[in-house]
């Protein structure tokens, strides 16, 4: 599963699929009514493979919390993320045992629980690792210095 297309957007509900780039935008395409506008560099946008979740111990990445929630409920839709501060609590508790209560809100666990309910309906969760060839790290193959990255000079 690769989160690192599905972006959330400050200030704009649900999350976002990246479609294509322009040279000063992203072009996104809204997963609850399948809109498409651009996202500019001004706006705070997070790719949701970059988000974690405070634990006691080391943080959890978002795609692991992701990972605990569709194994313990089946691939089903969790509960409404609408639902009573202690509802959410015990029920993040349940599917995420070791998250620090001090650091993570209701808040946290509300957007959580409604990006992964949304993820759910357009089924674009998939835990099923590929099998990687031998010799393959995992990591983009290595490409010349683009225009924008500094170069040095004699």
């Amino acid at each position: 599963m690769d989160l690192s297309k599905i972006l959330s957007i400050a200030g704009k509900n649900g999350l976002f699929k990246v479609v294509s780039q322009t040279k000063n935008a992203v072009i996104v395409e809204s997963l609850n009514d399948n809109k498409r506008f651009p996202a500019f560099a001004h706006e705070k946008m997070s790719s949701l493979e970059e988000i974690s979740v405070f634990t006691t111990g080391d943080d959890l990445s978002l795609k692991e919390v992701f990972k605990s929630f569709h194994e313990k409920l089946a691939g089903k839709s969790a509960i409404d993320p609408k639902s009573d501060n202690k509802t959410l609590k015990n029920f993040f508790l349940e599917m995420v045992p070791e998250f620090d209560q001090d650091r993570v809100y209701v808040s946290d666990i509300k957007k959580m629980i409604s990006w992964y309910n949304s993820l759910v309906r357009q089924d674009l969760l998939d835990f099923t690792e590929e099998a990687k060839e031998p010799g393959e790290t995992g990591s983009a193959p290595e490409t010349e210095a683009s225009a924008d990255s500094p170069r040095e000079t004699e």
